[in-house]
């Protein structure tokens, strides 16, 4: 989807669609610019206040276009962000399907809510229909956004046209089943995208072999059990800077089901979700080689699929890290943090600036916070407080928890170095805390996106979250260089 801006609306012009987003205490002001006939009648016969997400439509005989929707904000200034993405699903559902372009006047909205309610409108325009027999109808390429005073450039557009394109990307490698999405096509999907953008990207697949030969064996104890062979993925992007790199680490378990310390049945068919920490790195880099950030990043990814068989690891099987820490296996549904200890030892090879991992690590995530903000660990002050701003900036939020020395007792083992689980409480606490013992050499931030990476129910499917987040967080860093 493309977006355009412009001061005032083209009377002259004709556009499929007009959406004119009014404020309920200057409802006749908004309205005055578009000479509507007899305004103060049809807002007496119809009743139209103008409250959050109310829509009037117009016919062409009494409104500039022939296709005009007024769309109120109840008090705008008021409004929050986190009602947005509501007023955008209701612009997007009732034309995507009907019109190629459309003009939206965003004047009533306030300007600092501008640039977030422009990624709206794209996260409201994504369906999933890949392996359906009848396809969505989606027509919709254009949107006008027409504001007298915004602070949207045509750099933040072609920011927020990038995030679209990542975050999409992500939400598609999400949805995509684990029969089509495992291991090695996680490999083929950074191939074909160093492919697309050869100037930018280098691509390194490692496999088993190469794995085992660097000593990864706690990334092994997972993947083993599956037939698809496990891959550590890395993609470098490098547009034209000298500089230490920042590393994205994902999480890339294609499917988990929970290994010989087997889920319940009720709902496993999410796990196929466990991916979307892997998910979210190649879309990141995806939006990075759209908008051509001047930036040096490289991501990882962890990528095995964790199932049950005669070889796959025993609860009480003791592994040796890359690192050279032992630890002892007492879950293993408690994997994802095996694939990532030794690709977090991995990546030090690239010297990095600073390395976020972000992973549906743990269901006490989702306990704790809910399907609102993902957890944020970081014993780095500074670090963890620009991914705060970012999530706030984009809307894609975290909720910082603690990463405490004190809680690391509770992985102690009598057996090994560390044990992979820590206990009843505090479990997305000690899941950062057994990370953390790895990332000790550099800056690192964990994301626990557990609770945000899908949705359940009627809207089931892969939010894409947090290519928002990492994007906003890398171009704030752009900026402040």
């Amino acid at each position: 989807m493309k977006f355009t801006l412009q001061s005032t609306f083209p009377s002259q012009a004709s556009s499929e669609c007009l959406w004119i987003l009014v404020d309920s205490a200057q409802l006749q002001h908004n309205l005055k610019t578009y000479q509507i006939n007899q305004l103060e009648d049809i807002l007496q016969a119809t009743q139209f206040k103008a409250g959050l997400n109310e829509t009037l439509p117009l016919i062409a005989s009494i409104a500039l276009q022939p296709n005009t929707q007024v769309l109120g904000l109840g008090r705008a200034d008021e409004l929050k962000a986190n009602k947005l993405a509501k007023l955008a699903h209701t612009i997007i559902k009732a034309t995507q399907n009907k019109f190629t372009q459309i003009t939206v006047d965003i004047s009533a909205l306030p300007a600092e809510l501008h640039p977030l309610f422009a990624l709206n409108l794209t996260q409201a325009a994504y369906g999933y229909d890949e392996f359906k027999s009848k396809k969505n109808e989606f027509v919709l390429e254009t949107i006008h956004l027409v504001a007298q005073h915004s602070p949207l450039n045509e750099s933040q557009l072609n920011l927020i046209h990038a995030v679209q394109a990542g975050q999409n990307y992500a939400r598609d490698l999400g949805n995509r089943p684990p029969n089509i999405c495992f291991p090695e096509y996680l490999a083929e999907q950074a191939i074909a995208l160093a492919a697309q953008y050869p100037e930018l990207l280098k691509v390194t697949v490692l496999d088993e072999q190469q794995i085992a030969d660097l000593g990864m064996y706690a990334f092994l104890a997972v993947s083993k059990g599956s037939e698809r062979a496990g891959r550590i993925i890395c993609l470098e992007y490098h547009a034209s800077v000298e500089q230490a790199p920042v590393v994205l680490v994902g999480k890339g378990i294609t499917f988990d089901t929970g290994g010989i310390s087997l889920k319940p049945g009720l709902g496993m068919d999410e796990m196929k979700f466990d991916m979307c920490g892997a998910a979210s790195v190649l879309g990141t880099i995806r939006a990075l080689c759209e908008a051509k950030l001047p930036i040096h990043v490289v991501g990882a990814i962890a990528a095995a699929e964790n199932m049950p068989a005669g070889n796959a690891t025993r609860p009480g099987d003791i592994v040796t890290t890359m690192s050279g820490q032992t630890v002892e296996i007492l879950n293993t549904d408690a994997e994802g943090r095996l694939v990532l200890c030794d690709t977090l030892t991995y990546i030090k090879r690239y010297n990095p600036a600073l390395v976020i991992d972000i992973a549906t690590l743990t269901g006490a995530c989702v306990v704790a916070l809910g399907k609102v903000v993902s957890g944020l660990f970081s014993p780095d002050d500074e670090l963890a407080q620009d991914l705060v701003r970012a999530g706030e900036q984009s809307h894609d939020r975290v909720w910082r928890m603690p990463v405490m020395e004190d809680y690391q007792e509770l992985l102690d083992s009598p057996f090994a170095d560390i044990g992979n689980i820590g206990g009843p409480y505090g479990g997305a606490i000690t899941a950062a805390c057994f990370l953390e013992r790895f990332t000790r050499e550099y800056r690192w931030a964990h994301l626990d996106i557990a609770g945000t990476a899908w949705l359940s129910g009627a809207a089931k499917g892969a939010t894409g979250r947090p290519v928002p987040l990492l994007m906003q967080f890398l171009a704030n860093r752009v900026a402040t260089v």
